[in-house]
């Protein structure tokens, strides 16, 4: 599967965004889409994820309250909105998709493709 993330921008701390992730060939039918975030000098690490059959979300402690990820079963298109932004949600967002079971959501090595990455920079 191939992905295409979009919708990264630079915002004031307390603003919002949307990321967005779509599939270039196929449908998302039958996988979960993730989203981690890498900042400079750090690990990647798990932001969101949505099982595309039955809508299924989980959400990092850091985030929850003020991402939410939904999904757009016209466009095809997995949407993470970004509220309340703060500079340490400062990173590069990563989109993935997978099959893991829900006990591996959060865990980069359960997907297997990956899109390019999308930039959010928020400013203090």
């Amino acid at each position: 599967v191939q992905l295409q993330a979009s919708g990264g921008g630079l915002v004031q701390a307390g603003g919002s965004l949307r990321v967005s992730c779509a599939a270039s060939e196929r449908t998302f039918s039958g996988y979960t889409v993730g989203w981690f975030r890498q900042a400079p000098g750090k690990e990647r690490a798990f932001v969101a994820a949505i099982r595309w059959n039955g809508g299924t979300t989980v959400y990092a402690d850091s985030v929850k309250g003020r991402f939410t990820i939904s999904k757009d079963n016209v466009k095809n298109t997995v949407h993470l909105q970004m509220n309340g932004l703060r500079p340490e949600d400062t990173a590069v967002y990563y989109c993935a998709v997978g099959r893991p079971i829900l006990s591996y959501f959060r865990s980069p090595e359960a997907y297997t493709s990956w899109g390019q990455g999308t930039l959010v920079t928020v400013s203090s």
